[in-house]
């Protein structure tokens, strides 16, 4: 239901994956996924290497960080982030290159899959991966149903619907047959269920090179559906309406429907963790936008300062009036260029005074265009007034915690209405109210 189609906006799609030099100084965070911050386990002076631990899981729902650089830790200390919120970061001055033993580092394929479930899921969490769609969900978590719940089938997703963002569009085409190896070890860490790779239509060529890695490698039930070209097809639940035609209801979980949904991106570094022992220290990120000189989809250390990737790029346009951290619907502006890079990280766009500017907004005329627009099928615009109004209760009975802020009700909206805006406090206070309710019960 729903959805909209945006101009795609791929000006970036031809430049093949490049990687970016290591910045002198790297800065991680230990809040990189949802759950508790990780907890350090390095100090100030220790030498450490790339692909070693520097943080532990925090809580149930964490993941290990890992050292995407080798030489010195020099501080811990709290660093703003890039919404400028102050959170504790690992800050390593590089020394040279030298990988922790064991991590494999050559191009070579590998394509046998361990027999044992159990050891994937254990190497996936020992390698740190998290969801790189932009939730970054503790991979491990996902691939672990509560009891009573069963996986009925794995979607890799390989929408990537935003405009603007092609990084998982050239790991589609560049790295195939490892994306392909990384859906058989999800598959096979879930029993081995069946595999979908969906791909929007509008990636041909990404559709004929994955399905011909499928062909050679010959893993059994893996499939390769064209996905329509809509945003936001590359939402968890509306792709699995796409795919296994069922409808995750308010509050539940993808696993609630017998789905796993994981990204391309993460497809692949689970395919480095488990047969190359390499834990997630870098993720492919699209530097876009009309005004720089040249496009670029680069692969990037985790913990690199943005500075660094805009000076590779010959620095800021003049004319950019805002940076954006992933794409121009869900993508969050970025309050601090000295923020470093996370793993979630996919991608920073730039964008002109009049590619931001806003329209006057008008009054509504109940024309009902957001409704229509809403994946959700939820009502913006009584959502809107009832959170300008802060009856947070009618906010709730509405359904507006299932709003996945994708933007498609801001968009539509001929009054230019800031829906998403209002909505979006809204839910945040409904979410707190839901938090605290669970809190009494325990």
């Amino acid at each position: 239901m729903g959805g909209v189609h945006p101009h795609d906006m791929k000006i970036s799609r031809d430049c093949a994956l490049e990687q970016l030099p290591v910045s002198p100084t790297v800065y991680l965070g230990v809040a990189q996924h949802i759950g508790a911050p990780s907890v350090p386990c390095v100090a100030v002076g220790d030498k450490v290497k790339v692909g070693q631990v520097i943080a532990q899981p925090g809580g149930a729902v964490g993941a290990f960080i890992h050292s995407s650089v080798s030489g010195t830790v020099k501080s811990i200390a709290s660093r703003p982030d890039l919404a400028g919120r102050c959170t504790t970061h690992i800050e390593i001055a590089v020394e040279g290159d030298e990988w922790l033993e064991g991590i494999d580092t050559s191009d070579t394929l590998l394509t046998t899959i361990p027999e044992d479930p159990k050891a994937i899921v254990e190497k996936i969490r020992l390698g740190g991966v998290v969801g790189l769609g932009g939730a970054t969900f503790p991979t491990h978590v996902k691939l672990s149903p509560p009891p009573g719940s069963k996986c009925e089938r794995i979607i890799i997703n390989g929408c990537e619907c935003e405009p603007y963002l092609t990084s998982d569009f050239r790991v589609l085409l560049e790295k195939s047959e490892q994306v392909v190896v990384g859906a058989a070890l999800l598959q096979k860490a879930m029993g081995g269920v069946p595999c979908t790779i969906a791909i929007e239509e509008n990636k041909p060529e990404a559709i004929d090179s994955i399905r011909e890695a499928v062909s050679k490698l010959g893993y059994a039930q893996i499939e390769v559906m064209e996905m329509k070209m809509m945003y936001p097809q590359g939402g968890e639940k509306q792709l699995i309406d796409a795919v296994m035609h069922r409808q995750v209801g308010s509050g539940a979980l993808p696993i609630s429907v017998g789905a796993v949904v994981q990204n391309v991106g993460t497809a692949l570094a689970v395919y480095e963790a488990v047969q190359k022992n390499k834990p997630l220290i870098d993720n492919s990120v699209t530097v876009t936008g009309a005004g720089l000189p040249r496009q670029a989809n680069l692969l990037v250390r985790v913990g690199t300062p943005l500075q660094d990737i805009l000076d590779y790029m010959g620095g800021i346009p003049e004319g950019t009036a805002k940076i954006i951290s992933g794409g121009p619907m869900m993508g969050r502006a970025v309050a601090n260029l000295q923020a470093a890079t996370v793993k979630g990280t996919g991608a920073l766009l730039l964008l002109s005074e009049e590619q931001t500017r806003r329209a006057p907004e008008t009054s509504c005329i109940r024309c009902g265009k957001c409704a229509d627009a809403c994946p959700m099928g939820l009502e913006p615009f009584l959502l809107n007034k009832l959170s300008k109004t802060k009856d947070w209760e009618a906010c709730e009975a509405n359904a507006a915690q299932d709003c996945i802020e994708c933007g498609c009700c801001l968009y539509s909206c001929p009054a230019h209405i800031p829906l998403l805006d209002n909505i979006r406090v809204g839910k945040g206070f409904v979410l707190s109210a839901i938090r605290a309710r669970a809190a009494t019960k325990k």
